[in-house]
C-alpha cells in the first residue's frame, strides 16, 4: 500500500531498549514491594520447597500483574513479558530484600529458565493445576451442593489476601467493619460446570466485602448449583478471622440469601467470641404468614421514603415503609433471646396485567401483594438494631446493593474472574483468588495512594491515565531509573511519597 496513504511506517527495533508502556504499573511494584506481599506469599505459599524453576511467588505476581494490566486469560502474560523495560523494573521488585546470596540464587535460577521475566502460559497454567486436587471430585454427588475441602495452597491464598487487608488498615484504621455478603453468577463454557438457578453453566463465588475499605475480606469459589446461602454462617466466621487488629464493631448486611436463623441468632446473640453482638439487616423472605402482617398495618401507619442527602436537600420516593408485628416461629428460641424487627416497603406495581395472559406468564421476579385492592411491590428486612430509625435501617442496608454489584462488576470485566481458565475446580478457584489480591491492591492504590479525584475511578480510567504512561528504564550508578515525561513525574512523585507516609510509619491509631 502506497506510503501517502498511511502517513507512517512501522520497523522493528533490532536491539534491547528497555522501553515500556507501563511505567505507571510501577506504582504497584512499589505497593507490593512496601507492603512486604512477595515474602508473605513465600511464607504462606509451599508449593515447591525448594524450586528450580519459576518460584510460587513469581507465579502469583505474574498473574496479578496480568490482572491489574488488563489481561484476562493464562496466555497474556506472554503480552506481560514482551515489555522489556516493565521485566527490568519487575526484576528489582522481586529481588529487593533479598541477601546476596539468595540473590545470586535468583539469578542463577533464572539463568537456567533463559528468562528475566514472567513466567511463560504453559508454566502457569502448571502452577494452576497445582492448587486443584482430583482426590475431592470422587466426593461429588450428582445433584446436591458440594464444596471442596481446600487446599493447603488455596488456603494459604487466602492467609495472602488477610496480608491485603492489615495494609488498608494501616492506610486508613477503622474500628468499624460493615461485611456485605453476596454470590456472583461466572457465566462459563466449561465441560465441569454445573448449572446455575439461571439454568446456565456457571460458577458462583461467596464474596465478603468491607464496606469502609472497599476491599474483599473473604472470598469462596463454588460450583453453580450451591445456593448462595449454602453454609453461609461459616464463611461469616472465617471473614471475622482474617480482620486485622484495630477492628472493634462488625456490621453485617445480606440480601435474602442471609436470611437464615442460626446466621441470625449468632449474630443477634453475640456468639463471636471476639467481637459480641454483630448488627445486622438481612433481606426477609416474603411469606404468606408475612404478607399477613402487612395487611394488618394500618394506612396511616405507612410513612413515606425519604432520600436524605449530605447537603440537607431531600427526595421523596415513590415507597413507603412501616414496621410490622412478625414473629416467626424458626426465630423463637427462648423468652429472653434477641429481639428482632421487621421493615417492610412498599410500591405501587406501575405495570398492570395485561389483558389474555396467564399467571405463569405474568410472574414477576419480586413479590408482590394487593393492599385494599391496590398492587404492590413488596420487600421485607429483619434487623436486631433496635434504636436505629427504620428509614435510617432501610437506607443503610441499600448502600450494600450498589457498591456489592460494583465489586462484582470489577472482578469479572475489569479484572479477569470473568474469564475462567480451565475445567479443573481447583485451577478456577485459585485463578478467582489470585484476582482477589488484584481487587485489594487497586483499592487500596486508588483510596489511600493516588486518592484525590482518583479515589473512585474505574480501572479502565486508571489503565489509560497511569498505568500505561511510556517509559524508559535505564541503569545509572547501579540504580534503575525510569524516565518519563513530567506530568508522569509528578504524578507518580507524589503517589511514592504518599505509600512511603503511609505505609513506612507505624500504623496509626483509630
Amino acid at each position: 500500500m502506497a506510503q501517502a496513504k498511511l502517513g507512517f511506517q512501522y520497523e522493528a527495533i533490532k536491539s534491547s531498549t528497555n522501553i515500556t508502556s507501563m511505567a505507571g504499573m510501577g506504582v504497584i511494584l512499589d505497593l507490593v514491594a512496601t507492603m512486604g506481599l512477595l515474602p508473605a506469599i513465600r511464607q504462606e505459599l509451599t508449593l515447591r520447597s525448594e524450586p528450580k524453576g519459576w518460584s510460587d511467588a513469581q507465579q502469583v505476581l505474574a498473574l496479578m500483574l496480568l490482572n491489574i494490566a488488563g489481561g484476562s486469560a493464562v496466555s497474556d502474560v506472554d503480552v506481560l513479558g514482551d515489555d522489556e523495560g516493565f521485566m527490568r523494573m519487575l526484576e528489582v521488585t522481586e529481588t529487593a530484600g533479598m541477601s546476596g546470596k539468595e540473590r545470586r540464587a535468583h539469578w542463577r535460577r533464572m539463568k537456567r529458565l533463559k528468562s528475566r521475566g514472567l513466567p511463560s502460559q504453559s508454566a502457569a497454567r502448571r502452577d494452576l493445576d497445582e492448587f486443584h486436587d482430583e482426590a475431592q471430585e470422587d466426593a461429588r454427588i450428582d445433584g446436591t451442593a458440594f464444596i471442596p475441602t481446600k487446599t493447603d495452597g488455596l488456603a494459604g491464598l487466602d492467609r495472602i489476601r488477610a496480608a491485603t487487608l492489615a495494609t488498608a488498615q494501616q492506610c486508613s484504621p477503622q474500628e468499624v467493619a460493615t461485611l456485605d455478603m453476596d454470590a456472583t453468577l461466572c457465566a462459563t463454557t466449561k465441560s465441569s460446570a454445573l448449572y446455575c438457578y439461571k439454568k446456565f453453566l456457571a460458577y458462583q463465588p461467596l464474596n465478603v466485602y468491607w464496606f469502609e475499605h472497599q476491599v474483599l475480606v473473604h472470598s469462596e469459589f463454588r460450583d453453580g448449583n450451591v445456593p448462595a446461602g449454602f453454609e453461609q454462617l461459616r464463611i461469616l466466621k472465617e471473614a471475622l478471622e482474617f480482620l486485622p487488629n484495630g477492628v472493634k464493631k462488625v456490621q453485617m448486611r445480606s440480601d435474602t440469601a442471609g436470611y437464615q436463623w442460626d446466621l441470625l441468632r449468632y449474630c443477634a446473640e453475640g456468639k463471636s467470641a471476639r467481637f459480641g453482638v454483630i448488627d445486622f439487616a438481612v433481606g426477609a423472605d416474603v411469606t404468606p404468614q408475612l404478607k399477613d402482617a402487612v395487611a394488618e398495618v394500618a394506612e396511616k401507619d405507612w410513612k413515606p421514603l425519604i432520600r436524605r442527602y449530605d447537603d440537607g436537600s431531600t427526595f421523596k420516593t415513590d415507597q413507603q415503609w412501616a414496621e410490622i408485628c412478625f414473629v416467626p416461629n424458626k426465630s423463637a428460641t427462648k423468652k429472653d433471646g434477641p429481639a428482632y424487627r421487621f421493615l417492610v416497603t412498599r410500591e405501587v406495581l406501575a405495570q398492570q396485567d395485561l389483558p389474555g395472559l396467564s399467571d405463569k406468564q405474568t410472574k414477576l421476579p419480586f413479590p408482590t401483594m394487593d393492599i385494599d385492592s391496590v398492587p404492590y411491590k413488596i420487600f421485607a428486612l429483619v434487623t436486631n438494631r433496635l434504636d436505629v430509625d427504620g428509614e435510617e435501617i432501610i437506607w443503610w442496608s441499600r448502600e450494600r446493593c450498589g457498591q456489592s454489584e460494583l465489586a462484582h462488576a470489577i472482578m469479572k470485566t475489569d479484572l479477569a474472574g470473568g474469564t475462567l481458565p480451565s475445567d479443573r475446580f481447583g485451577a478456577n478457584a485459585a485463578w478467582w483468588a489470585i484476582m482477589t489480591l488484584a481487587f485489594n491492591l487497586v483499592a487500596i492504590l486508588r483510596r489511600y495512594i493516588l486518592s484525590g479525584i482518583w479515589a473512585t475511578r474505574r480501572l479502565k480510567a486508571l489503565r489509560f491515565g497511569i498505568f500505561r504512561i511510556a517509559g524508559w528504564v535505564t541503569r545509572h550508578a547501579r540504580q534503575i531509573r525510569v524516565r518519563v515525561s513530567q506530568r508522569a513525574l509528578d504524578l507518580l512523585t507524589a503517589a511514592r511519597a504518599r505509600l512511603l507516609s503511609l505505609l513506612e510509619q507505624p500504623a496509626r491509631a483509630g
